[in-house]
């Protein structure tokens, strides 16, 4: 535990009747530094002291006493505030990064644990669009995060390859596709074909009954049905892992919802054993009712199963093959009803893991020109998107710093980065509007901000030449602005474990908004390079902090941290 809040918690556990960790876990943050480093909101003790947070506070801070670590104990309003020798605080936080480096932040609570994280999930034989980049930012980041924290992570990218649209894209194949075009770039083909089907299925409505009746074909194994969809499956496959790789995305596993077919028949008499399933007009249901949940569809009268059983069967066998701690559904908030049926059969089945699952909802993508619609062939490429991104800082670069070294590579770092941050800064379930000029916006509160400030304390280093140590003279730290940067600081261990327990990216964003401004204002009040071999020396150390933490933060958000820009 931190020195500072382990001080605090004996100071209030001595006149309380808390426990060490129940007055840890209710310690915060002064939303003002003027009020001191730590606070400690005294509404859990109004029931058991019988008076008013306000008059706790005040009783608690008579009693309270400045000890080795702390320097002052106030009451403001309902709160106890805290205020900390400020050269130990510096000593700590600076001395503990210097030890830990990029480990910073990082801790083993999740050890021994499995954490499942299914993200991103396109369809096979439609494009990875512009709609695809919350669940794909927001699970890498998360798996990134929960790692950090000792957990085993597992990755798994629950394809779209199985499903009535296969139909669809098999019937416009056949009438109207050709395989040399269709290797050559098989996604943006493929989606030509499909918009194409549903073009002529307005005026020739016989289309729809032969997309169905292929893919009934394909659910019984039909030769020529099997061979096309697994062509269409493999090309686009491919090419979706080209783009992925790209954008530093990464995966353990690339697990369709044809994956789990053959578990199929063993899931549903799963939950006939469990009396669940019953009949309504020829179709398999589970009816949630008693529940005040419509009806769970799991075969449809034509015997065609749904995604809804396929969900099933893969949240069996991903808790038998794995035996997580905790399973993630990185899914829009349009899914929520699903998720919310999904829970509730799976705990009728009996299995009392389903708590540990969770539904990590978001808002949705819009395009601000219009609706996105796969089959009116309006969208925004994923890949589109991170490539004009790259174009325009390369752009930039040559404006502005056109001898930089490594351009190439600092252009996509810095590109994809901005598309990254601009998405996972957003609080999750906040509706994003995609608009090119916000998106690709490379002034105030970006990534490329962020990544600017790392690159210049990298910069400051450089200029400097020499080790850095951490013994240092801490209490030369005392001006404004290096107290505001260590306070920061302090902050990003916790910053991480609330980011996980939160499934929100979004508060490391913000908290790497928060230091890079706090670091600058730094950079800008106090010299670091001065005549004073000792104010440098401690200012050095708070420079490479500075970085150390910048870099961390960005590499948790799936984001690079160029050293020069």
């Amino acid at each position: 535990m931190n020195p500072f809040i382990e001080e605090i918690v004996k100071n209030i556990a001595a006149h309380t009747d808390l426990s060490g960790e129940e007055i840890a876990g209710q310690i915060a943050l002064p939303p003002n530094p003027e009020m001191g480093e730590y606070a400690f909101p005294c509404f859990v003790l109004a029931k058991t002291m019988r008076k008013s947070p306000a008059a706790i506070a005040a009783e608690l801070a008579g009693k309270g006493k400045p000890g080795s670590l702390i320097r002052t104990v106030r009451n403001a309003g309902p709160y106890l505030n805290f205020e900390v020798k400020r050269d130990r605080l510096a000593a700590f936080v600076l001395e503990e990064i210097y030890e830990k480096g990029t480990h910073y932040g990082t801790s083993d609570e999740g050890s021994g644990k499995t954490v499942v994280i299914d993200y991103s999930s396109p369809n096979i034989a439609k494009p990875i669009g512009i709609h695809h980049l919350r669940t794909t930012a927001i699970g890498h980041a998360l798996y990134r995060i929960h790692e950090a924290l000792g957990y085993r992570c597992v990755g798994i990218n629950h394809l779209g390859d199985w499903g009535t649209q296969f139909g669809t894209v098999i019937v416009a194949y056949k009438r109207w596709g050709n395989e040399e075009a269709l290797k050559q770039a098989p996604i943006h083909y493929l989606l030509d074909l499909y918009v194409k089907f549903h073009r002529e299925a307005e005026t020739n409505p016989t289309l729809a009954d032969e997309a169905r009746g292929w893919f009934v074909k394909l659910e019984h194994g039909d030769e020529e049905a099997v061979r096309l969809w697994r062509l269409f499956r493999d090309l686009s496959l491919t090419e979706l892992k080209r783009i992925y790789e790209k954008i530093g995305i990464r995966f353990d596993h690339y697990w369709g919802e044809s994956f789990y077919n053959e578990m199929l028949d063993d899931t549903i008499a799963a939950m006939e054993a469990k009396g669940l399933l019953k009949k309504s007009e020829g179709a398999l249901i589970v009816d949630l009712a008693e529940h005040d949940l419509p009806a769970y569809l799991i075969r449809k009268s034509d015997g065609a199963t749904l995604y809804q059983t396929r969900d099933i069967a893969a949240a069996l066998y991903r808790h038998k093959r794995f035996g997580f701690s905790k399973m993630l559904y990185v899914v829009g908030a349009q899914q929520n009803l699903h998720f919310q049926q999904l829970f509730k059969v799976l705990e009728l089945m009996g299995c009392d893991w389903v708590e540990n699952c969770a539904h990590v909802n978001f808002g949705t993508m819009r395009f601000k020109k219009g609706r996105m619609s796969t089959r009116e062939g309006k969208i925004v490429f994923l890949e589109e998107v991170f490539e004009r991104a790259v174009a325009l800082t390369q752009a930039i670069i040559e404006q502005k710093n056109p001898d930089l070294k490594h351009k190439e590579e600092v252009a996509h770092d810095v590109g994809i980065g901005a598309v990254l941050f601009a998405d996972l800064s957003t609080r999750r379930i906040k509706d994003v509007a995609f608009d090119w000029d916000e998106v690709l916006n490379f002034d105030g509160e970006t990534g490329p901000y962020v990544q600017y400030t790392h690159a210049r304390f990298c910069s400051m280093l450089r200029k400097y030449g020499k080790p850095v140590h951490a013994d240092v003279n801490f209490s030369l730290l005392k001006a404004r602005e290096e107290l505001a940067v260590v306070r920061l600081l302090e902050r990003f261990p916790s910053t991480v474990r609330a980011a996980a327990e939160s499934y929100e990216p979004s508060l490391i964003a913000r908290f790497l908004l928060d230091l890079s401004t706090e670091a600058n204002r730094f950079y800008n009040s106090c010299r670091v390079l001065g005549e004073d071999e000792a104010v440098t020396k401690a200012r050095i150390l708070m420079v490479a902090s500075v970085r150390t933490v910048l870099a961390k933060g960005l590499y948790l958000l799936g984001m690079g941290a160029p050293e020069e820009m």
